[in-house]
């Protein structure tokens, strides 16, 4: 067989693979939420710690969810797939995802203040 065939098989398979395995939308949302959260208890400090787990409980599932909902987006290109957050009017792009895994970029940490106080507005 010639490498030219070798090759095109290859990357049929290796396409195959990253179609198939190409993280779904819920599991984007997943890894944001936790973020999100990790974001809201680390600006709150260590000594609000247990006040923010406390509000989380009670209002949290309801601010996250608005947070996801109206800033948050995932867009799929089959053979991997983008997060991006929307801040004013405009997207950044904090992930992504391919081969059933999801890299979220440093760029979320510095952008932890505007994503806390777009959390909180949703109060």
């Amino acid at each position: 067989m010639s490498k030219t065939r070798i090759f095109a098989i290859s990357m049929i398979v290796l396409m195959l693979i990253a179609f198939f395995s190409n993280p779904k939308q819920e599991q984007h949302e997943k890894i944001v939420r936790e973020k999100a959260i990790t974001l809201l208890k680390q600006q709150a400090g260590k000594q609000n710690e247990q006040v923010v787990d406390f509000g989380i409980q009670l209002f949290g599932n309801t601010l996250i969810d608005q947070f996801m909902q109206n800033h948050v987006k995932v867009e799929n290109y089959y053979l991997f797939s983008v997060t991006k957050i929307r801040v004013g009017h405009q997207e950044n792009t904090i992930g992504g995802g391919a081969f059933g895994t999801i890299w979220l970029s440093p760029k979320i940490d510095e952008k932890a203040a505007e994503i806390v106080k777009m959390i909180k507005e949703g109060l």
